[in-house]
C-alpha cells in the first residue's frame, strides 16, 4: 500500500527499510488504546511486543519518568547514584536471585548473559580457553546483534552479514534428547526462550523445561532463560519457567521493565556467576541510569500491586476460548499461555492484520502465518470481548 500519510512519506523518504509496519501513524495513546493522527482509535494487541504490560502512559509510571526527569537523568557508572542499589533490591527480589547487571536493551543483556556464561565456564568450569560452546535452539530470537546473528536459525536475519561469531550448537527447540546429545565437557550454557515469542507463541512440551534444567544440572551447565518478551507475566505466571517450577540460572530481561516507556534491561543471577565480571570487564555508559531506574522500579511496583500476573493468566484462558471459537477455514490453530497469543493461519497473515487495522484492531503478523494477540496486561474481560468481537468480524 502506498503511503498517503506525510508522516508516513517522510518516514519512507529518510529511513533505512529495516522495518515494515502497517499504514497507520499513531499520535497517542493511553491504557490498552492508541490513537492515529486522524482521531481513529484503536485496541493495541501487540503491546510493542509486550513492553506495554501495563498499558501506555500507565500514570505511576509516567509520573516516576517526569520527576525523575527534573533531578537527575544520567550519572554514568562512574558514580554512584540514589535509585541504583533500590533497582537492584527490588529486581533481586522479584528474581530470587543475589546480584543484578543492569543493561538498556534486550539484545545487550543477551550479550551479557553469553560473556558472564563464557567467562564462568573458564574460569570456574575449567573449559580450555576459546573452547566453550553454547547451545540454542531453532526458531530462537534474541536480538540482532552480529553474535546473536550468529546462532539464528533463520536465513533473513543471517543473510550477508557474515563472518560470524562460532562457539554456538543450535539444536531443535523442545527436543531433550538433542540437548543431551548436545552437551560436551565444553559445553558452558543453554540458551533457551521458554516460550518462543517471535516464532509465534512457540510452547514447548510439558516437562521440557524442567528435564533441560535436569540435563543441565547433570552437566555442570548454566541454563539461561531469556524471559525478555515471556517475563512479568506476560504468560500468567510471573516468568514463564514458573510453568514447570523451574528456577534457571540466569534470567535475562527487558522490555516490560521499562514500563514501556524507557529502555531498561538487566541479567540476574546469583553472586558465585556474576562475579566473574571485574571492573572495566563490561559496561554501559546508559546502563543502570537514574531515570531507567526510577521507571523499572515503578514498573515493578505496578506489576506487583496491580496483579497483573493473575490477569494474565485468567483473561487469556479467557480470551483463548473466544479466539478458538472462531471457525474459518484459514485458521490452523490458535495457542497461547496467558496474554500472550499466536493464531497461526494456513495463509499469509498481512492481510489479515490490515484488515484488523481498519476494523480498530492492532497486531502484527510473525514468521508470515501467525498473528501475535499480547494485548497490554490490565485489558479488561468487556474490552476482550470487542477484540474477539473485531477478530470475528476480519474472519467473515
Amino acid at each position: 500500500m502506498a503511503p498517503s500519510n506525510p508522516h508516513i512519506e517522510k518516514a519512507e523518504r529518510y529511513g533505512a527499510k529495516n522495518y515494515h509496519p502497517l499504514p497507520i501513524v499513531i499520535a497517542s495513546a493511553e491504557g490498552i488504546h492508541v490513537t492515529d493522527t486522524d482521531g481513529k482509535r484503536y485496541i493495541d494487541m501487540l503491546s510493542a511486543y509486550s513492553a506495554l504490560n501495563a498499558g501506555h502512559c500507565h500514570p505511576r509510571i509516567i509520573r516516576a519518568l517526569k520527576e525523575q526527569a527534573d533531578r537527575v537523568t544520567l550519572t554514568s557508572r562512574a558514580f554512584h547514584h540514589d535509585h541504583l542499589g533500590d533497582f537492584y533490591e527490588k529486581l533481586s527480589a522479584l528474581t530470587g536471585k543475589g546480584m543484578i547487571l543492569p543493561m538498556n536493551t534486550g539484545a545487550e543483556a543477551v550479550e551479557t548473559a553469553l560473556k558472564a556464561a563464557r567467562r564462568y565456564a573458564y574460569r570456574k568450569k575449567g573449559i580450555p580457553a576459546d573452547q566453550a560452546e553454547i547451545i540454542v535452539c531453532e526458531g530462537n530470537f534474541h536480538g540482532r546483534t552480529i553474535t546473536v546473528t550468529s546462532f539464528s536459525s533463520s536465513r533473513e536475519y543471517r543473510e550477508d552479514f557474515g563472518p560470524f561469531t562460532p562457539g554456538f550448537k543450535v539444536i531443535p527447540y523442545g527436543d531433550l534428547e538433542a540437548l543431551e546429545q548436545a552437551i560436551s565437557p565444553n559445553t558452558a550454557a543453554f540458551l533457551v526462550e521458554p516460550i518462543q515469542g517471535e516464532s509465534g507463541i512457540v510452547i514447548p512440551p510439558d516437562g521440557y523445561l524442567s528435564g533441560a534444567l535436569e540435563l543441565c544440572r547433570q552437566h555442570s551447565v548454566l541454563m539461561l532463560a531469556d524471559e525478555i518478551q515471556s517475563g512479568f507475566g506476560r504468560t500468567g505466571k510471573r516468568f514463564a519457567c514458573d510453568w514447570e517450577d523451574v528456577e534457571p540460572d540466569m534470567y535475562i530481561l527487558g522490555k516490560a521493565l521499562g514500563g514501556g516507556v524507557f529502555p531498561v534491561s538487566a541479567v540476574a543471577a546469583d553472586a558465585d556467576i556474576l562475579d566473574v565480571f571485574e571492573p572495566g570487564s563490561h559496561g554501559s555508559t546508559f546502563g543502570g541510569n537514574p531515570l531507567g531506574c526510577a521507571v523499572a522500579i515503578a514498573s515493578m511496583d505496578v506489576f506487583i500491586e496491580e496483579g497483573l500476573e493473575v490477569r494474565s493468566l485468567e483473561l487469556g484462558e479467557y480470551f483463548l476460548r473466544l479466539l478458538r471459537s472462531i471457525p474459518h477455514p484459514d485458521i490452523q490453530e490458535v495457542r497461547g499461555r496467558g496474554l500472550f497469543i499466536g493464531m497461526e493461519l494456513k495463509v499469509p497473515a498481512r492481510s489479515y492484520c490490515e484488515k484488523l487495522k481498519d476494523l480498530g484492531l492492532l497486531c502484527k503478523e510473525t514468521h508470515e502465518a501467525i498473528i501475535r494477540f499480547a494485548p497490554p496486561l490490565i485489558i479488561t474481560k468487556v474490552e476482550l470481548d470487542q477484540a474477539a468481537a473485531i477478530v470475528r468480524q476480519a474472519f467473515e
